[in-house]
């Protein structure tokens, strides 16, 4: 099947939603990315569709956010949510919104990204424990699945801290 990458549009958010509350079986996602749209952060670059045959089959959002430590205010993005219906699952969609999302944000001039995810999915992309550089989800979750990738060599190295996520995040 063929299918093509692309920044969002606005005639995408109905398919959006769509794609996402497929995927997760609820509306809390589209809400989500409804919300941090609305915002001045948001970065219509780094959200993402998978279109074929004229269909959002996929969707990727990467989103500004901050990793707070003692030393400082360091800036990193959140990638969530990543969704793909489920039709057109495990045929590499989400492999490849991801790595698109990442290039992007490397040009960009990002040099980390933040995940909360599948412990065997994000590692295939260079995603470590987010432990391993000193930075802590602002909530309890297991180790493994609160992740970090440097998209600049040792961009993360003096890095340490707690990530804050957008309040948005508490409203859905």
């Amino acid at each position: 099947m063929e299918y093509y990458l692309r920044s969002e549009k606005e005639s995408d958010y109905p398919g959006i939603d769509e794609v996402n509350e497929r995927a997760f079986g609820q509306t809390n996602e589209g809400a989500l990315i409804r919300k941090l749209r609305a915002t001045p952060k948001f970065i219509p670059e780094l959200s993402l569709i998978a279109a074929a045959q004229g269909q959002i089959i996929g969707h990727i959002l990467f989103f500004p956010i901050e990793i707070r430590g003692d030393s400082g205010i360091f800036p990193s993005l959140a990638l969530a949510p990543m969704s793909v219906l489920p039709e057109f699952q495990k045929q590499g969609i989400g492999s490849r919104l991801v790595q698109e999302g990442l290039k992007r944000a490397a040009r960009l001039g990002f040099i980390s990204v933040i995940v909360l995810g599948h412990a065997e999915y994000y590692p295939r992309f260079g995603f470590l424990k987010a432990s391993r550089w000193g930075i802590q989800a602002p909530f309890k979750v297991p180790d493994e699945v609160f992740m970090a990738l440097e998209l600049v060599q040792d961009g993360l190295r003096d890095v340490r801290g707690t990530v804050v996520y957008p309040a948005e995040l508490n409203d859905v």
